[in-house]
């Protein structure tokens, strides 16, 4: 019988045949070809993450934002933010709101959205 505290890695190799052989080097290169593949693939996940991270979708500069908006006499601003590059303002008029998608650097509204009750 045989003592596994006692027998090395080359004794070990030494009692396989052939076909078990073949069979663990064909495995090993299989190992490396997928932690070849996981590799990569890390490196393509962290690359378009980096890229996100610094791409710089809006042309809109801080010079060119219109200085003022026309939004209509009894509207108030609830709030705004940037998408896509474009101002997107929700607004209060009365009794309902609405979404107005405005240009920054011409400050004219490019499209309307009304909430209405059903």
């Amino acid at each position: 019988m045989r003592d596994p505290n006692n027998d090395s890695d080359e004794t070990v190799q030494d009692e396989l045949d052939p076909a078990a052989l073949r069979l663990q080097g064909k495995l090993r290169r299989l190992l490396m070809g997928s932690s070849l593949v996981m590799v990569l693939g890390l490196l393509a996940v962290f690359a378009a993450i980096f890229y996100k991270i610094n791409a710089n979708n809006s042309n809109v500069s801080a010079d060119n934002i219109a200085a003022t908006i026309a939004i209509g006499p009894e509207a108030q601003v609830v709030s705004v933010t940037q998408m896509d590059g474009k101002l997107v303002v929700l607004i209060r008029e009365g009794a309902g709101q609405a979404l107005v998608y405005i240009d920054p650097v011409t400050g004219r509204q490019i499209a309307r959205t009304d909430f209405v009750a059903r």
